[in-house]
């Protein structure tokens, strides 16, 4: 028999009631909850394979998290009319996700784990991505599946300099930081969200506040999991061990591993020296042993590897290719290296190397973003590629992965925090390519985005650049090492593994996994201040690269002008059926783009030529233009009537120009007097109140004769 629902309920600092329950959906899962505020509901489950497949020798975990359109009321845009693959946007919560719950486990579990969140319920005011991971953690607590810890997220952001959690979304909109943070009762373990230059103590003052909550979401979830009746974790089949093989490999392989190690080197040379020794080390084994056992012994030399390169920083402040730890690889850089994007750079550190373009669209170039709550279009895109030949390797070519699309969000944040305002009509596509990679490509994707940008001529204030660091510790004498800008070989080896973008001014965009416990504030912060030193290196030498932004674009970049109009001219200047901007269009070669804000519309035109803006320039202008009183134009005759002439003298505005209005001298008929498509000028005399009919005249414009 199925036991009675369970729930906790409970309430963070100025925020709506969170109530977790378990044991009323979803039941044949080893452990579900649904997760609920205002009108918002998150359904978590989580299930576990009893034992490892045969052979396994990673822990497979899979955590995925979609929204359920029919969860706002809404039917999927797509052709099919269904949920189909998971979105950017659901992926990059999925990472998250993922991000805080893989360090839970043991290190010898090696059982298939799927961890699905789902959006069943939506409410305008409250962001789902804040609760995702707290409904994964629970649903773990109220299972008997084997952790260590239980844990949970929240976001924080600084809105009106106040620290807020979980904010509704209206207020996020005006933070000036916003950052998930995942953690246990006791530790920080995952940080990354974005702000708008922050300093570092402003960093470490949120995941103070953001900590405070997260322990009050970790008792609810322990009360639930008592009130489930969970009181032991299931047993299971722990990864193979052979001590005396272990011995065996540290025996054969120590010294040679620490003289790679201390022997500076690049990756080529350094990974040949590794693999093999690791091969000879194999081979040594023979024919005839099990390939059980020298998979077994691959695992252990792995490890002896990883202990020894820890070893060596820690102890010798030694690193791999010889540097210092707060040393950056040499740099190099160039701009408008590619000669028909609108923009391009070459950024190169060490072995990582990253190419750049960038393309500058029209309004309707921007990316549709759909979630079950949001449907907005988004006016600058960052892509991030990573082919195999960056490493070295063949591999077949897919689409993005979740790697891809996590690298490539965190450079678009930081990015986006020194692009122009909405007023900027340009849609913006940066492009990454990897062309090489040994340590934080993304970092690298920041540094030439940044040049790339200056170089088409967007009006960034300031470079943002980034660096990936590392920090490996030994707690039982307190030694530690912080790194700067780590290596591909060292990514793997760290404590706590983070990257940080800014300015000179402050903090862009953070992405942080911390791996250990006990991780004092003051270690933190002198990571963070090495962090800073090393982007200011970088800094210094994109400013001598590209001292500021293009003030024009290209010359093969299409032109924009944007200009303001009220709102009751929109209707004139589409005309009917859209007439009249198609006709514009047309006739200058000119892409026109409307929208309305507010009580204003925004015009906003895209031309490669400069003739074709100019005139289609002009001719909204005389849409919009108010006539006024006294005012001489340029008028062109439309058609002639025995009673004078009716001539065009703004677009699309008309007036009767009266035969005794066209010369001094008395006109008895009209033949003759003007042509269809003759040019003249005329000024306005008056607007009749009533009827709104324009008076002109051209004879106000001649000498007047003596006698008449």
């Amino acid at each position: 028999m199925f036991q009675k629902p369970v729930k906790v309920s409970f309430t963070l600092p100025n925020q709506d009631e969170i109530t977790i329950e378990t044991g009323k959906l979803a039941r044949q899962a080893d452990g579900s909850v649904t997760v609920r505020q205002g009108n918002c509901i998150l359904l978590a489950t989580v299930v576990a394979n009893k034992e490892p497949k045969e052979g396994q020798s990673f822990f497979p975990l899979t955590v995925d998290y979609q929204e359920k359109f029919a969860s706002a009321g809404r039917i999927p845009g797509s052709f099919f009319k269904r949920e189909g693959r998971l979105s950017d946007y659901e992926v990059l919560i999925s990472r998250l996700i993922d991000r805080a719950l893989r360090p839970l486990f043991p290190d010898d579990y090696l059982c298939d784990v799927q961890v699905l969140v789902t959006l069943i319920s939506s409410d305008p005011s409250i962001a789902p991505d804040a609760l995702a991971c707290l409904a994964a953690s629970a649903a773990l607590a109220v299972s008997d599946i084997p952790i260590k810890e239980i844990i949970s997220e929240v976001r924080v952001a600084r809105v009106n300099k106040e620290f807020i959690i979980n904010p509704k979304r209206e207020a996020l909109e005006n933070a000036d930081m916003d950052f998930i943070v995942g953690a246990t009762a006791k530790n920080l373990m995952m940080v990354e969200g974005d702000a708008k230059e922050c300093s570092e103590d402003d960093l470490l003052q949120a995941l103070l506040k953001a900590h405070e909550a997260i322990k009050l979401q970790i008792n609810a979830q322990l009360e639930l999991r008592k009130l489930k009746g969970v009181t032991a974790n299931r047993t299971y089949t722990p990864a193979v061990q052979d001590e005396g093989l272990k011995k065996k490999v540290a025996d054969a392989c120590k010294a040679k591993i620490e003289q790679i190690a201390t022997t500076p080197s690049q990756k080529e040379e350094r990974t040949d020296a590794f693999d093999n020794l690791k091969k000879s080390l194999i081979d040594s084994f023979g024919a005839d042993v099990e390939d059980e056992t020298k998979s077994l012994a691959s695992k252990y030399y792995d490890d002896l590897q990883w202990e020894i390169v820890r070893s060596v920083i820690l102890n010798k402040r030694v690193r791999l290719d010889g540097r210092k730890l707060d040393e950056i690889r040499p740099l190099a850089m160039e701009v408008d290296y590619l000669p028909s994007p609108h923009g391009s750079a070459l950024f190169t550190r060490g072995e990582t190397q990253s190419l750049t373009s960038v393309t500058l669209g029209t309004p309707l170039d921007r990316l549709l973003i759909e979630t079950a709550q949001t449907s907005n279009y988004v006016p600058f895109i960052l892509h991030y590629n990573f082919p195999p030949f960056s490493t070295g390797e063949v591999k077949p070519m897919r689409g993005p992965g979740r790697r891809e699309v996590g690298h490539g969000n965190l450079a678009m944040r930081s990015l986006k925090q020194m692009l122009p305002g909405n007023d900027y009509a340009y849609t913006i596509r940066v492009v990454s390519d990897i062309l090489e990679s040994n340590g934080s490509s993304s970092m690298a994707t920041v540094c030439a985005g940044s040049l790339a940008l200056m170089d088409a001529g967007v009006p960034m204030p300031k470079h943002v650049a980034g660096i990936a660091m590392g920090l490996i510790t030994n707690s039982q004498d307190n030694k530690y090492a912080i790194l700067s800008d780590i290596l591909g070989d060292e990514d793997h080896l760290g404590d706590m593994d983070f990257k940080v973008t800014g300015t000179r001014d402050g903090i862009c965009g953070v992405q942080m996994d911390i791996k250990i416990d006990g991780l004092s504030a003051s270690v933190m912060r002198e990571a963070l201040e090495q962090a800073k030193k090393g982007r200011l290196h970088i800094l210094n030498a994109m400013y001598a690269c590209m001292p500021q932004a293009r003030s024009e674009v290209k010359a093969h970049t299409p032109r924009m002008e944007k200009i303001i109009v009220a709102k009751e001219f929109i209707g004139a200047i589409i005309g009917p059926q859209g007439k009249v901007i198609q006709d514009i269009q047309k006739q200058t070669g000119t892409t026109i783009n409307i929208e309305e804000v507010g009580e204003t519309g925004e015009v906003s035109i895209f031309s490669a030529r400069k003739e074709g803006m100019e005139q289609a320039l002009a001719q909204i202008k005389g849409i919009v233009a108010v006539p006024e009183v006294g005012t001489i134009y340029d008028a062109v005759v439309k058609s002639i009537k025995e009673f004078g002439a009716f001539v065009e003298f703004l677009p699309k505005k008309e007036g009767l120009l009266h035969i005794s209005e066209i010369s001094w001298k008395r006109l008895e008929t009209m033949d003759g007097v003007l042509k269809e498509g003759q040019k003249l000028k005329v000024k306005l005399l008056d607007v009749d109140a009533k009827t709104g009919k324009f008076k002109l005249s051209h004879k106000v414009l001649l000498p007047k004769p003596e006698k008449i």
